[in-house]
């Protein structure tokens, strides 16, 4: 996963990710991307509407978050198969940068069922 942050302003920000998943089809994709804090609070969601199968990697941008630039945060992604969401993610502040992290395979599993989720898979 890659990861590019832009500061809105002193209280928000705007994230590009970059998602390389093994999709195949509504059957299996990855579903969506969000922002928690390592308190396990979830920040935001962005909602991807249909699979990848054929635009691999893909970027997508979402917020504005409203957090503090040396507010930490880790932004990672969630598949709609196998488990749900990845334990590779990104860790770190809009002021000082991000960096890969392995998160516990049971980090923040409770946030699967809080909206927004999709609502169905476009193709």
């Amino acid at each position: 996963m890659g990861l590019m942050v832009n500061k809105n302003n002193c209280i928000s920000s705007l994230f590009t990710v970059t998602i390389s998943s093994p999709d195949t089809g509504c059957d299996r994709y990855a579903n969506w991307w969000e922002v928690t804090t390592p308190e396990r609070e979830l920040l935001y969601r962005r909602v991807l509407l249909h699979s990848h199968v054929k635009e691999q990697s893909f970027r997508r941008t979402g917020g504005a978050v409203k957090i503090q630039p040396q507010q930490e945060v880790i932004v990672r992604v969630h598949m709609n198969f196998d488990g749900g969401y990845s334990t590779m993610a990104q860790k770190g502040t809009v002021e000082s940068g991000f960096s890969v992290i392995a998160l516990a395979k049971d980090f923040a599993t409770q946030l699967a069922s809080v909206e927004p989720l999709p609502q169905n898979c476009a193709f």
